[in-house]
């Protein structure tokens, strides 16, 4: 199985870029102390410079040096997708699978719950919470997994009656396992691929919030983040700052296409039709 997965991204362009663009960025995140001599919040009298060599992508209106913010701003989005994708998976596991197991008035409640998150547009409570809020890392973090948990875990629900029904599962049942030893031993390892493709979309998903509830200025201020960074090159559009504005909105981009390109070739291999189709579409 991992033999075919690994196959499966060397022979997909798409997932080979992906990996490309998200290996070169997650770099840039964790060396970032190395690939600066500037603190991302060290302020100075020299506002507004253009880049330099002292100053590779100049300076912002408080004389910070917006190479070391942006790459900082990296760091930032890399932890908010790793983290809300391992708690939003997590969540979804915890729930959906819970609630296929116990059935009855648990599971009933449950599908009532994640029926009502689903009908409420989630952009919506998610601008409304982060604006009251004004949340930091961790319940940046928190609030975004609590908004995005009820699809991946009906698909989970889904999956989980589906495999009580394998006969491996029955014939541990026949022999005394428990509940928790058949979610554990069988029933989550037999979910990996689903797991590890609704880990991707929320990550990417994770990625592009955090940037947008930054840019809206609705986060917390002193976050160093591409999308707080964009909102202020914005405030001073009229100098002509592009290399304030480009830096951020491209290091977003690429992170979210790497996200994308993943997750369209994980799907590609789970899926074999979707590739068959493609082709013959060729």
């Amino acid at each position: 199985m991992h033999i075919n997965y690994v196959r499966g991204f060397k022979e997909n362009r798409l997932g080979r870029l992906g990996i490309i663009f998200l290996a070169l960025i997650l770099s840039i995140a964790f060396l970032a102390p190395v690939l600066t001599a500037y603190s991302p919040r060290q302020v100075s009298e020299n506002i507004f410079q253009p880049p330099s060599q002292k100053h590779w992508l100049g300076t912002n209106d408080l004389g910070q040096d917006i190479w070391s913010r942006v790459i900082f701003g990296a760091r930032t989005s890399f932890i908010t997708a790793l983290s809300v994708g391992i708690l939003t998976v997590t969540l979804a596991v915890f729930i959906g699978c819970s609630a296929a197991l116990l059935r009855g008035i648990y599971e009933r409640f449950v599908l009532r719950l994640i029926d009502i998150f689903l009908i409420i547009p989630n952009i919506l409570l998610l601008l409304l919470t982060a604006a009251y809020l004004r949340p930091g890392p961790v319940t940046m973090v928190i609030v975004l997994s609590i908004f995005n948990w009820p699809g991946c875990a009906r698909i989970i629900r889904a999956q989980t009656l589906t495999l009580q029904e394998k006969s491996h599962i029955k014939a541990a049942k026949t022999f005394g396992a428990g509940t928790f030893y058949i979610l554990v031993k069988h029933i989550i390892p037999d979910l990996g691929p689903i797991l590890a493709s609704s880990f991707i979309a929320h990550a990417r998903r994770a990625v592009f919030m955090e940037a947008g509830l930054a840019f809206l200025g609705i986060s917390d201020p002193l976050l160093i983040s591409w999308g707080t960074i964009i909102n202020r090159a914005l405030q001073y559009s009229y100098l002509n700052n592009w290399y304030w504005l480009l830096p951020p909105a491209l290091g977003l981009s690429l992170t979210v296409m790497a996200f994308s390109f993943l997750g369209y070739t994980l799907e590609e291999i789970l899926n074999p039709r979707l590739k068959v189709g493609k082709n013959a579409g060729d």
